[in-house]
């Protein structure tokens, strides 16, 4: 029976989130988006067979389908 009082709390947070617009710190994210520390979370084909445990041979053969 308590669930009313604990669903409008909630309610009131995401209200506050949703609507609220906190002061961005803009050089903060230039620094952040223009740094080159190699943390690159950008994974290419290659990375993805080796994840997934293909061989390159495997997508070498198959290559040519995929044009």
């Amino acid at each position: 029976m308590g669930r009313g009082r604990a669903k409008a709390k909630q309610t009131k947070v995401a209200r506050e989130l949703k609507y609220s617009s906190p002061a961005t710190d803009y050089a903060a994210l230039q620094r952040e988006l223009s740094s080159d520390n190699g943390d690159s979370h950008h994974v290419g084909e290659r990375d993805r067979a080796d994840d997934a445990g293909i061989d390159d041979a495997g997508i070498d053969e198959y290559g040519e389908y995929s044009r």
